[in-house]
């Protein structure tokens, strides 16, 4: 969640302009210009407006997109001002290594947008993803996700539960064999039920409530959202305190839906204790063995069920959509899964953990659309990259849209070749700086042995035990035709949803 990861769409801006009208336009230029004087040796970027900086350069829906193309005019390492914030873009994978490896001490604060109802205080006590600061509280916290909810022995334990919650999406996919079917929610509905599990040992929502779907999606995408959108004292510090109160309204509103449902599973269990008393518990019998307060609940799912669903559900969408509309790979895929999976009942996660075409695709669909575009982070202190300075306070962000796409690392960038990852030795562990789907560094995602678990169980289940077709239009059913244009969030999605039709494998 943060304000310049969603950056600027077209309403957003109208309503910033209307807002600066009033202002003391020569003061806040006189201002802006003498902070520039005093920074020397900053990375190239282009021509900055008065007052506006470069918000004017990355307006549109996918910015991610803009900013890349402004780094071919300008360089791997670009600066852009957004109003009185010093934003500093890398693009390549010399300035990825340089950010997330070399500064990474500098460089691993977090900045959160004004619009976030989370103050300072609660994030650095309770927050993973978006604690300001590396410090011991924040280690201590980012191990518990890697140990206790996301590390290998509770992974392991888990495994029958993923499965079970996998067959189960099989089964509903199966009663609507011959019915157009929304992918994404019914991703998203297993990846919720099987997290819901994990750390209530409940599920959330059912298959085929479509209500009950759209609203919790609803919920968590809106909080994303609005969390992340940018409001004028996000670019001018100086009116913290007096701006519009909106963005801020918008984002709790969501924040206490979420908190209140988890609110009634934590007071049940309380009540009524473990539902597992002689197994290993949930996620949530072992925040309350340790003590855990309500708020540090609270906060801690808050970051684990929007990142991991928002991720891992647009993740398996997009490698659906790439799949459908590149037949030649499909059946690649489809003849891999064949060869190594027999029985048409259910898939075993140890039966796919080393399939070499479908590590593939999913690697490949990564590259083409890793689920968040920019990593965002801030300069705790001044320090050099690529022999530029990078001052203390600066927002700094690695573009890994761009690195997916750049050309002098990747022939063809733009199409789906999962072939190109068959004996590249290439991974998403944060060490190869030309594809970091998952960021790098001490803020790269904890939840990765998760996410690779999951991914690969769904997307297999999905192809091993259906056919495909896109709903006909006029009587023509064209996979070439599957809608591929993305929009711009947290995280990048479909503009369209995948609309498929499911028929069963004899």
């Amino acid at each position: 969640m943060h304000p310049f990861t969603y950056l600027i769409n077209q309403s957003n801006m109208f309503s910033l302009l209307i807002l600066l009208l009033p202002l003391l336009i020569y003061l806040i230029t006189k201002k802006l210009q003498s902070s520039s004087l005093k920074i020397q040796n900053l990375p190239p970027g282009p021509y900055q407006w008065p007052i506006l900086g470069n918000i004017p350069n990355v307006i549109g829906k996918n910015p991610h997109i803009i900013v890349s193309n402004l780094a071919k005019i300008h360089g791997p390492l670009m600066s852009l001002k957004l109003g009185a914030q010093l934003l500093i873009m890398g693009s390549s994978s010399e300035a990825a290594s340089e950010i997330l490896k070399t500064n990474d001490r500098h460089l691993s604060a977090r900045y959160t947008a004004k619009a976030t109802p989370i103050n300072e205080a609660d994030l650095k006590k309770f927050s993973v993803l978006w604690a300001p600061e590396c410090t011991n509280e924040w280690k201590t916290l980012r191990a518990i996700w890697r140990g206790e909810l996301f590390g290998e022995k509770a992974l392991d334990f888990q495994v029958s539960m993923r499965e079970k919650k996998v067959g189960e999406m099989v089964e509903f996919l199966r009663r609507k064999e011959g019915e157009i079917v929304d992918i994404g929610d019914v991703v998203f509905t297993t990846i919720f039920n099987t997290l819901g599990n994990h750390c209530f040992s409940k599920d959330m929502i059912r298959f085929g409530d479509d209500k009950m779907v759209k609203d919790w999606k609803e919920t968590i995408w809106k909080f994303m959202e609005s969390g992340t959108t940018p409001t004028v004292p996000d670019f001018f510090p100086m009116f913290t305190g007096w701006g519009p109160q909106g963005q801020k309204n918008k984002t709790l509103k969501y924040l206490r839906r979420l908190f209140g449902k988890w609110e009634e599973f934590i007071k049940q269990r309380k009540e009524i204790g473990s539902p597992n008393p002689v197994k290993q518990g949930d996620f949530l019998e072992f925040m309350l063995a340790n003590g855990f307060l309500d708020d540090q609940m609270l906060h801690m799912l808050l970051e684990i069920f929007p990142a991991a669903c928002g991720n891992l559900t647009s993740t398996i969408e997009w490698a659906m959509a790439e799949l459908i509309k590149n037949k030649e790979s499909r059946n690649k895929l489809i003849q891999e899964l064949q060869s190594e999976i027999k029985n048409l009942n259910s898939i075993k996660e140890h039966n796919i953990s080393q399939l070499p075409y479908l590590n593939a695709c999913i690697k490949e669909t990564l590259r083409l659309h890793p689920p968040i575009a920019f990593v965002p982070h801030l300069a705790g202190s001044s320090c050099k990259v690529m022999g530029y300075t990078i001052p203390k306070g600066s927002l700094v962000m690695m573009n890994l849209w761009a690195l997916g796409h750049d050309p002098n690392t990747w022939k063809d960038p733009f199409m789906f070749k999962p072939e190109r990852f068959l004996d590249s030795g290439l991974d998403f562990h944060g060490q190869d700086f030309g594809y970091l789907p998952f960021g790098a560094g001490r803020r790269m995602c904890p939840g990765l042995q998760y996410a690779n678990k999951q991914v690969y169980l769904i997307l297999a289940s999905l192809i091993r035990f259906f056919d495909w077709t896109v709903p006909n239009v006029n009587g023509i059913n064209n996979p070439g035709e599957v809608d591929m244009n993305e929009i711009y969030g947290v995280p990048v999605q479909k503009e369209k949803p995948l609309i498929l039709v499911p028929w069963k494998k004899c």
